[in-house]
């Protein structure tokens, strides 16, 4: 399984990983945007959007990019325990 986490701060990344390590998924996380966003993401079973730290162009991309049967989560806090709590509600 894999999610994919667009946003957040970048000092968090390395935390953000680990989280969802423990709860046996794949991560990519993108704090700032990058030229091919579209081709790094894949297809990821979850996207979780930090909406509070990414640009609305950035959140426009993903969501015109990402398969029909992806889940979206999106979140005004770029927390751990934020994240925590979606991993916990959206079991993938």
């Amino acid at each position: 399984m894999s999610i994919v986490i667009i946003g957040g701060n970048e000092c968090m990344e390395r935390r953000y990983c680990d989280e969802c390590k423990k709860h046996g998924l794949k991560a990519k996380v993108f704090c700032k945007s990058c030229s091919d966003i579209k081709g790094r993401m894949g297809n990821p079973d979850l996207v979780v959007l930090f909406t509070n730290t990414v640009s609305h162009k950035l959140v426009h991309t993903v969501l015109n990019n990402v398969p029909a049967t992806t889940n979206v989560v999106r979140s005004h806090t770029s927390s751990l325990s934020s994240l925590q709590n979606i991993l916990k509600n959206n079991a993938v």
